[in-house]
């Protein structure tokens, strides 16, 4: 195997780690990060969903829109996570819908139209004879 691709997957495995501890051990992982004011998590977000769409921009300025398609439907539990954290941490049930659920269903509707796309024809050559 490749050292690019270990090194890869290294990158898959952390994204996994450092986001489920987030989600399963929040003061642990705040801490373990080094945050210690609350408002510290208002970067990290940001420099996240920022992380996203430059990740978005690359793949649509490559002409990669296949895999822009499947980015965009890994990402969609963005907007979904989104909105189980407000209708579970005090908000409301109708504004997360709103905001957070709308952007959700265009997020997937996005992804899917991403991936019913064919590639347009290309003619055939026609052999030398």
């Amino acid at each position: 195997m490749r050292s690019t691709t270990i090194l890869g997957w290294l990158v898959v495995l952390a994204g996994f780690y450092f986001g489920l501890n987030y989600l399963l051990n929040g003061d642990g992982a705040a801490a373990g990060f080094g945050i210690t004011d609350p408002a510290g998590y208002y970067v990290v977000k940001g420099v996240r969903d920022i992380a996203y769409a430059l990740t978005a921009l690359i793949l649509l300025l490559m002409g990669q829109r296949r895999a822009l398609g499947w980015v965009v439907l890994a990402d969609s539990i963005i907007p979904i996570g989104d909105c189980l954290a407000v209708m579970t941490h005090g908000g409301s049930v109708g504004f997360a819908l709103a905001v957070h659920g709308s952007a959700a269903v265009l997020v997937l509707l996005t992804a899917a139209l991403l991936l019913r796309e064919t590639a347009p024809a290309r003619p055939h050559a026609v052999p030398a004879q």
